[in-house]
């Protein structure tokens, strides 16, 4: 049994040291309204241009598109389609240009929408100007990292229609951002008895989108990664070789992440929801007999990613991820690391675990990377012992609560 990746690229042969790469504003908002029956609200001309690929000129172009219940259902059905996979609430530009419907994750699942939708929401995009006509404009939307994200989704009653806003913090161009952290200005379009159109402008708070269908455009910073979830779905004997053996009648036991639970949210809720990832360095498999052969072993790092959306936060997560396939009795202890992912430049942790030949112990090294920016949830050593002792059991890693099994 081996580790594997999760970072989408490494998908290849897997080498036999594999890295598996797996506040709310507590006031109601208020709506703000244009007078009843006046044209759009006027946009400034900057804001216009189709070739504006920031989060904020997105968000104005779809909002005055016409969009109907269909391009709502197909947004809807790939955010659930993402959600399934273990992304979050997220309908990349991407996914809707090549194959509209689409979550995060179904390509390479090929299981990708079967559904033919009469007026997908990138023919609307494509009308919108002569400039999009080209086809330049969808290249280079389809090549931003842009996502529609859709947060509470699974709450829409399958009516009404979305606010669209954006994300303030990477998005400051125009005057009509607001200066709270969390709260920003969507736009709804909406039809009149008399057949005209207004766009209304509406101040959008978490609590609001926790009742209103809310869309935000963002970037998408997961989907580079793959989840338990795709882990599972791609590699099924992993998980059950491990379920269907008892360690009890192996020299070696299969060390896996159970439950998880995050406490609280680390991110605005425009970014969307937290992305962890657990690293665990060991010497996976070991059973060297002398200080010679124990050269011939080399640290392997699982990497994995758990995506905890908004509306998860207090819930327990429930998996069943091989972190160290084959834990064997010389090996003591392993380097552990969670972290939440925030980006900035690339650094690395280095630490050493702790195995045993003939009664001697050894140190072996582990390098563990994440970036600057990352939000350091806990890190430390976890030995064989304490995986024993806390076998199947919760336990707190700061603002997070974890369960390990040994299988």
């Amino acid at each position: 049994m081996k580790n594997f990746s999760t970072k989408k690229r490494l998908l290849a042969p897997v080498a036999q040291a594999l890295a598996l790469t797996t506040i709310l504003f507590s006031t109601a908002c208020e709506q703000t309204e244009q007078p009843s029956r006046v044209p759009a609200v006027p946009v400034p001309e900057n804001c216009r241009d189709v070739s504006d690929l920031s989060p904020e000129g997105i968000a104005r172009i779809l909002s005055e598109l016409p969009i109907t219940s269909g391009q709502v259902r197909e947004v809807y059905d790939a955010v659930t389609a993402s959600s399934s996979n273990g992304y979050d609430e997220e309908y990349p530009f991407s996914n809707l240009f090549s194959c509209p419907g689409s979550g995060v994750g179904d390509e390479l699942l090929k299981t990708r929408s079967a559904v033919e939708y009469s007026a997908p929401l990138a023919g609307l995009l494509a009308s919108a100007s002569p400039q999009t006509r080209s086809g330049s404009f969808q290249d280079a939307l389809s090549a931003s990292g842009l996502q529609i994200y859709w947060p509470y989704s699974e709450d829409w009653d399958g009516v009404s229609m979305p606010v669209i806003t954006f994300n303030p913090e990477i998005s400051r161009k125009c005057s009509l951002v607001s200066e709270a952290a969390d709260t920003n200005v969507g736009f709804l379009r909406e039809q009149l008895p008399d057949g005209s159109w207004i766009l209304k402008e509406v101040v959008v708070d978490e609590e609001y989108a926790r009742s209103h269908p809310v869309w935000v455009i963002n970037r998408n910073e997961d989907a580079a990664y793959l989840t338990p979830q795709m882990v599972e779905a791609l590699y099924p004997e992993r998980t059950a070789s491990a379920q269907t053996r008892s360690y009890c009648d192996y020299d070696f036991k299969t060390l896996v992440l159970k439950e998880f639970k995050a406490h609280r949210n680390y991110d605005s809720w425009f970014a969307g929801g937290s992305e962890f990832f657990i690293k665990c360095g060991s010497l996976n498999g070991f059973t060297a007999q002398t200080e010679e052969e124990l050269k011939l072993y080399y640290p392997s790092v699982t990497d994995l990613m758990v995506n905890v959306r908004r509306k998860q936060v207090g819930k327990t997560l429930r998996f069943n991820t091989v972190l160290v396939s084959e834990w064997t009795p010389q090996l003591e202890e392993c380097v552990f690391l969670m972290i939440e992912d925030d980006g900035g430049k690339q650094t690395s942790w280095k630490a050493s675990g702790v195995v045993k030949i003939k009664s001697r112990s050894y140190g072996f090294e582990v390098e563990l990377p994440f970036r600057r920016n990352d939000d350091l949830v806990w890190r430390g050593k976890l030995s064989s012992n304490y995986f024993e002792k806390y076998n199947g059991k919760p336990n707190r890693f700061g603002d997070v609560s974890v369960t390990f099994s040994f299988l």
